[in-house]
């Protein structure tokens, strides 16, 4: 087992009691999302020392604004503040990421997987940004070093391959239900109409591989670049997960919202796949996963937490300054949002993670209707592109973090597919407005 302190270990122990009362919390018996906040509060602050020096500069700047905001909305303007509640934004939005996690226990340790032969050329490129779109749809982030670490057991990544790997794990935030983009949306925007969005953002992840196809075999010489052969077997987990889900939101638990049904079916299947080698083994993986992985969130985590601090907090001064009345737009049609997507995207290059702009506008905004799956799409796309180009973002401090590209190369290397998807995501903005009225 990889080393960690008693103090990491104790973080990850009281992240996974986080998720549990979460799921506790589903069934109606007790309330726990008090609790649930203050568990995950807490194993952030016991990681915070191990944050990367500007994720957690970051963080500390939303929660001391967060914070300050509340104050100024108590202290100036005589709003009233539930302060126990403080700590309550975003927290289920981790626990749904927590909960995502565990699907890295479906399977052996150490199996290589199924794969096919070596492929090369723009060809094997478009198969990487398949297997890491389609497998990043659960396994998230972990898809990228699980795709990544095979293709370089032939040597160092080269540009167009580290390119394929965020390219095809950012573009999967236009549609995946179980990615944190996806968790903030419905959080913000309940009402959202998954199925509309899903109907204009998957073939808009669709052309985001074919642009990357094109453009890297424009840009670079691909013939001994390998990609990664992707077997039809390999797709059964994500899309019988898929799947599982929709049963769940559509017949088994309709009150639930899709967050609620990924918190705790994610996990529930992954324990329970282990459970046929017995339950010694099942709780070795359990432990292993919540002392080493489980501290390893520490960046998502309280960047997600501290998030939900700031949104509050300028909601909250927002509403007490302006009146409860107030909106940043009379009406949040096609024009607005393509002006919100722009803004996003723009704070991403300057290395503020799109959450951020994501929170800031849904805190300023009276959403209502079908204004809630245009806001939906706004949030999507400048996630799915402020985290392919962002230098600051999670994907591109782990490719540098892991494989040595530094987010400023990735900045500059993906400036023209963020030029040429940003174009696409308007497009798909006013398609979604027309569809929505």
């Amino acid at each position: 087992m990889q080393e960690t302190t008693p103090r990491q270990r104790l973080a990850g122990v009281l992240i996974l009691l986080g998720l549990m009362a979460q799921i506790v919390g589903f069934t109606g018996w007790v309330t726990t999302i008090h609790a649930v906040s203050y568990l995950l509060w807490a194993g952030a602050f016991l990681l915070w020392r191990d944050i990367p020096r500007r994720s957690r500069i970051q963080a500390e700047v939303l929660i001391a604004l967060g914070a300050g905001m509340l104050l100024v909305a108590q202290f100036v303007y005589g709003a009233e503040v539930d302060w126990p509640a403080m700590l309550q934004g975003n927290a289920f939005v981790v626990a749904m990421l927590v909960g995502v996690s565990f699907i890295s226990l479906i399977g052996k340790q150490g199996s290589k997987g199924a794969s096919g032969s070596r492929v090369t050329g723009a060809g094997g490129v478009l198969r990487t940004w398949l297997g890491v779109h389609f497998l990043g749809t659960i396994l998230n982030l972990s898809t990228v070093f699980m795709v990544g670490d095979k293709l370089a057991r032939r040597g160092p990544l080269t540009t167009p391959q580290l390119l394929a790997l965020n390219r095809g794990l950012t573009s999967a935030a236009l549609w995946s239900p179980f990615f944190a983009s996806m968790g903030v949306v419905l959080s913000l925007a309940p009402e959202v109409e998954y199925a509309q969005i899903a109907m204009v953002g998957f073939p808009l992840a669709m052309l985001s591989g074919l642009l990357t196809t094109l453009e890297l075999r424009r840009r670079f010489d691909l013939a001994e670049v390998d990609g990664f052969s992707l077997a039809p077997r390999s797709l059964l987990m994500p899309v019988s997960m898929a799947a599982l889900v929709m049963l769940f939101h559509f017949w088994v638990a309709p009150s639930l919202t899709i967050v609620s049904i990924i918190t705790f079916l994610l996990p529930s299947v992954a324990v329970l796949s282990n459970l046929r080698d017995g339950p010694r083994y099942t709780l070795r993986r359990v432990r292993q996963h919540t002392l080493i992985r489980l501290p390893a969130m520490r960046g998502e985590i309280s960047l997600f937490l501290a998030a939900g601090l700031l949104t509050l907090g300028l909601s909250t001064l927002v509403s007490a300054a302006a009146g409860s009345d107030w909106n940043l737009f009379a009406h949040f049609g096609a024009p607005q949002a393509m002006i919100s997507f722009v803004a996003i995207s723009l704070s991403a290059l300057a290395g503020l993670h799109p959450i951020i702009g994501v929170s800031v506008l849904a805190s300023i905004l009276n959403l209502q209707g079908s204004e809630q799956t245009l806001f939906a799409m706004v949030a999507l796309c400048s996630w799915a592109v402020g985290t392919s180009v962002g230098p600051l973002s999670g994907i591109n401090l782990s490719l540098q973090g892991r494989y040595g590209m530094s987010g400023y190369r990735m900045m500059t290397n993906n400036l023209l597919y963020a030029g040429v998807m940003s174009l696409l995501s308007l497009g798909a903005i006013a398609g979604i407005s027309v569809l929505v009225d």
